[in-house]
């Protein structure tokens, strides 16, 4: 479809905005508004123009992210992977706001690690490989 030009935004289900807020503004994003709407929704926005949208009706008290912590495999989004120019750098500066790194992987020369959020959604910081 010739129509679609980029993502608009991400929609993430939390279970308290201000948990979820000061983890993301600890990564560079700021607080728009919210909560508003029937849902309700809450909206941060990174300087790079990556947009989330934080649902804020979560009904359970379960740690388990259902689509990544099982072993049945549910359909569905299971991360959001925001692209980076350094990703040692990026390591750096996570580790340095006491954020945990859950996995690091290097695959064809891409670089990329994986952090978890309050509610355990998964965010992947990736460096694509230099095509020479």
């Amino acid at each position: 479809m010739k129509e679609i030009i980029r993502i608009n935004h991400v929609g993430l289900r939390v279970k308290n905005l201000d948990c979820t807020r000061v983890f993301y503004e600890k990564l560079g994003f700021v607080f728009l508004v919210g909560p508003v709407g029937p849902e309700p929704v809450a909206i941060m926005e990174h300087p790079s123009g990556i947009n989330i949208n934080f649902i804020l009706n979560a009904n359970t008290d379960d740690a388990e992210n259902i689509l990544m912590d099982i072993p049945q495999k549910y359909t569905g989004y299971t991360h959001i992977a925001l692209q980076v120019s350094d990703s040692i750098s990026a390591a750096n500066t996570v580790e340095g706001l006491g954020l945990i790194i859950t996995e690091k992987v290097e695959y064809e020369g891409a670089k990329f690690f994986f952090i978890r959020d309050p509610d355990g959604n998964v965010i992947e910081f990736h460096q694509p490989a230099v095509n020479e």
